[in-house]
């Protein structure tokens, strides 16, 4: 008796046991089955994490790279002063399609020659000093000392398009410097060039070497700049550090002698017919 009991309490007895049940191996295989999809399970989704986490880690620096030129081409122009209202403009860029009295009060007047001013002359009215700041964020191309333009800073914004700060003194960047919109980057100063501004800026604007006027592009973007085809369009195109000495160029900047010779010529003609008149 005692011996068929530890029959029936015996390990193999269970097991033999839950075997002999309807369900039993159903249900060993389809525990089996669990475990075994579930290891294939996370096995794959450890791999796809990594996978995951060397795109992603790619991914920023692609599409950084032509983030960082749109966001430069879509940045106005800015004044290359703090308040643009607290100045004034002494001299005027010189405009070929403006009017004979406006190119007369653009020219700049130096060693008994007229130069046209391929920027604007911005100073306080008290003649006080103020800091000269970056028109647009750039790279710093040229820092260098000139008595007569005053030194000069030039930035280079875009391919073929910089911005030019002379007559400036106590230099706050370096060549090959990045700077931002805003950034002070000297202070304004004298120059033997145009001696009549005192402590001024001379700024400008160029692209491909061929000055633009920039009240035209203030509050507006690099792009638009871009987008402007100057073939054709006159312009000055003497170097931002160099001055024409040559009697050719002397002809062409003296605009306001040719006014001045158009009024005597018409004083002579009256006079000579009032010579002539005999009612006169």
């Amino acid at each position: 008796m005692r011996e068929e009991e530890n029959k029936r309490t015996s390990p193999n007895s269970k097991v033999k046991s839950f075997f002999k049940k309807r369900w039993a191996f159903p249900a060993v295989y389809i525990g089996t089955a669990a475990i075994i999809l579930t290891g294939v399970l996370w096995y794959q989704n450890s791999a796809s994490d990594t996978n995951k986490f060397d795109y992603n880690a790619d991914v920023p620096e692609q599409l950084d790279e032509p983030a960082e030129p749109v966001a430069k081409d879509l940045e106005n122009f800015a004044w290359p002063v703090a308040d643009e209202d607290s100045f004034i403009t002494q001299k005027e860029f010189y405009d070929n399609a403006a009017s004979k009295e406006e190119q007369a009060n653009s020219l700049v007047f130096y060693n008994n020659q007229y130069q046209p001013n391929t920027g604007i002359d911005l100073k306080m009215e008290d003649d006080s000093e103020f800091e000269v700041l970056a028109s647009l964020e750039g790279t710093v191309t040229k820092v260098s000392e000139d008595a007569l333009l005053g030194n000069t800073i030039e930035i280079e914004h875009a391919e073929g398009i910089k911005t030019f700060y002379q007559s400036v003194k106590d230099f706050q960047v370096e060549v090959g410097e990045e700077v931002t919109k805003g950034q002070p980057i000297a202070t304004s100063g004298k120059s033997q060039l145009n001696q009549d501004a005192g402590v001024h800026v001379h700024f400008e604007v160029r692209k491909d070497n061929v000055a633009v006027n920039p009240i035209d592009y203030f509050g507006k973007s690099l792009s638009a700049l871009k987008s402007v085809d100057l073939n054709g369009k006159t312009s000055t195109e003497e170097s931002s550090d160099e001055v024409e000495t040559s009697d050719s160029s002397e002809d062409e900047m003296k605009p306001d002698n040719s006014l001045e010779n158009e009024t005597n010529s018409d004083q002579d003609e009256s006079d000579s017919d009032s010579s002539t008149d005999p009612n006169a």
